[in-house]
């Protein structure tokens, strides 16, 4: 927004109703308003193509498209001029081409189309009511891989097509029966290595022969392990991925073809959640999660199992992620971020660690001082277990009692709060609350024992977590227990759902963002791919159904005192929109203040900027009138 613009919008009502709230005047001159910290842009998700030009995502219209780059800081050149998201860019390996995934409205229905140099637009899908999992080029660029559901909407099949053919040109060459990723043709693009998904903690590799479509497995094993980030090694010669196969945590692991796993780097007491390798080279790049933040290796082989390290890159933020190797590897993209940057898109020098910033996403005029670092905290929940958390307090906190505070939970449940930027948290900073943002049971990045302490009957576990959290606020001397808010999104929706009915006396308001109000009618409705997997977390609905009913909140919503505010969106495939609406009546039924916002061009959360100001301006004003 320009600033005279944000002048004449020195007192909108939301402003207003924060003053009363946080007892002291808003200084328009220091603070800024909703709208420009959701415009703060994102440069992300790049690929460098054959002749070094750099593609991105950046969403400077409101919603990511694709942008390209010659060289560091100049200006770029916007690419794709869509009115829906990008999901992703990748180059061809020997052409000025690239292939990027969009969908429609947020249905995830991903199809895959093909971006000429000279700007021509080729749909290489045209399935609208089939998603397809980009699998990545074969090493020629003259074909490419992906998964699909196109068959069967419950399983995904695997695919190659050649680059020039449109969707009907595709071959199936592996028929699935289960949730089947492509990792990548081998260099010799004779072989794909796939994945199948049991569970977000239970995967299996295999390869496949391209031609005769015969399937090794490689990874057999009893129990729940992961299996991901799977990458071809140097020549093809063994797979290169990360595992819990040995540990509680994620190791860095070399699978032989025959299929003999050799750790290459243990992870220790945190996980390596991700490996990205150069095939003609050999050089390699792997990221650690340290307390959320990331310890990015890179390097070369000095033979199958040991790593020569180059010096550690020089980045910014502390999040990295996403990387695409340039020729001969000598350099890779990655895209940077933290709480307090915004995200770019850095290269870095291989064998030096240099790194110099290519793209300029602003902060939309706000300077970068002024955005505020979480603090890692744990506190102690109800079994003596430590939960891990990151705490932010704004300038405006002192001792005396009177901050507000917003406890964010994230979604998954099999995710973790990192701490990377953020507007709308900002915000709520610049306005004098605090926010919490718990890492509770259940939560990636602390080993495979805390991912499963909240499985199926334990689900209710992870709730009190969050109590146990709002009692570790009442004890800091800036918080006033009394405006506590519980905010979060689809499974974090949940748990907003859940700690009102549980817990009501402790929250002064909740907004539950595409949550789920009750497991059973989510799992008959959300899509046919996805609920073989959701009840390999939740429980089934053939036999855990009573369970089920009895810890979703739409039975208890009665308990609900604190006023509530919905989020959602109408094409939604994974939380479908009728767990907003019934909640929200349900609720209302009890005379209970409740405001229902529902997108018709949303899905699975908020992705269009216009979109987000609205919903949060709404969120605001709700909380300023409640808290």
């Amino acid at each position: 927004m320009p600033e005279a613009t944000a002048g004449a919008m020195k007192n909108p009502p939301h402003l207003r109703a924060l003053e009363t709230v946080l007892h002291q005047p808003v200084l328009v001159a220091s603070v800024y308003d909703l709208e420009r910290y959701l415009n703060v842009r994102s440069a992300y998700g790049a690929s460098i193509g054959p002749d070094g030009r750099l593609a991105f995502l950046l969403n400077t219209t409101g919603v990511g498209q694709v942008w390209t780059l010659d060289e560091p800081g100049a200006w770029p050149t916007q690419r794709t001029f869509y009115d829906e998201p990008v999901g992703f860019v990748s180059y061809s390996p020997t052409r000025p081409e690239l292939v990027f995934g969009m969908d429609e409205g947020g249905d995830e229905r991903t199809q895959l189309y093909r971006l000429d140099d000279d700007g021509t637009v080729t749909d290489l899908t045209a399935m609208p009511d089939a998603k397809h999992r980009w699998g990545g080029w074969g090493p020629n660029g003259d074909r490419f891989a992906f998964a699909s559901n196109r068959r069967d909407e419950s399983v995904f099949d695997v695919y190659v097509q050649a680059r020039d053919d449109t969707g009907t040109g595709a071959e199936r060459v592996y028929e699935g029966d289960g949730w089947f990723t492509v990792s990548g043709f081998s260099p010799d693009g004779r072989r794909l290595a796939i994945s199948e998904a049991h569970s977000s903690f239970d995967q299996d590799v295999y390869v496949l022969d391209v031609e005769t479509g015969d399937r090794t497995h490689l990874t057999p094993h009893d129990g729940d392990v992961r299996y991901s980030s799977v990458e071809w090694g140097p020549a093809g010669e063994a797979l290169y991925l990360v595992t819990d196969a040995e540990s509680d945590t994620l190791d860095l692991a070399r699978v032989s073809l025959s299929g003999d796993l050799d750790i290459v780097r243990e992870g220790g007491e945190w996980n390596i959640d991700g490996v990205s390798i150069d095939q003609d080279s050999g050089r390699l790049a792997y990221s650690r999660n340290v307390e959320g933040y990331t310890e990015l290796t890179v390097g070369a082989f000095d033979g199958p199992t040991a790593i020569e390290a180059s010096p550690t890159p020089d980045l910014p933020g502390g999040l990295a992620g996403g990387v695409s190797w340039g020729a001969d590897a000598d350099r890779f993209a990655v895209s940077v971020t933290g709480r307090t940057v915004n995200t770019n898109v850095f290269l870095v020098e291989t064998e030096t660690g240099a790194a110099e910033q290519w793209s300029r996403a602003s902060t939309a005029g706000i300077p970068r001082e002024t955005f505020v670092e979480p603090e890692v905290v744990r506190f102690e929940s109800f079994d003596g277990r430590e939960i891990p958390a990151l705490f932010s307090l704004p300038a405006s906190a002192d001792g005396r009692g009177e901050t507000p505070v917003v406890v964010d939970i994230h979604g998954g449940p099999e995710s973790q709060r990192r701490p990377s930027f953020a507007g709308l948290t900002q915000y709520f900073l610049s306005r004098g609350y605090a926010v919490l943002e718990p890492n509770v049971r259940g939560s990636t990045g602390y080993g495979k024992a805390y991912t499963h302490l909240d499985d199926v009957e334990k689900r209710m576990d992870s709730v009190t977590d969050l109590r146990a959290g709002v009692a570790w606020l009442h004890d800091h001397p800036a918080v006033d227990p009394e405006r506590i808010v519980a905010m979060g999104g689809s499974y974090g929706g949940f748990m907003v759902l859940a700690a009102l009915t549980e817990y009501p006396d402790l929250w002064a308001a909740g907004v539950d963002v595409v949550g789920i109000a009750n497991f059973v009618t989510f799992l008959e409705n959300t899509g046919e791919w996805r609920r073989e997997l959701r009840e390999a977390e939740y429980g089934s609905l053939a036999e855990d159904r009573a369970f089920l009913e009895s810890i979703s909140p739409i039975n208890r919503a009665d308990e609900i005192t604190a006023p509530l505010f919905v989020l959602h969106g109408a094409n939604d495939p994974r939380v479908p929109v009728g767990e907003a609406e019934q909640i929200a009546a349900e609720v209302e039924s009890h005379g209970v203040p409740v405001e229902l916002l529902v997108f018709d061009d949303e899905g699975h959360g908020l992705s269009k900027r216009e979109n987000r100001i609205e919903a949060y301006a709404r969120v605001v004003d709700f909380l300023g009138e409640h808290v």
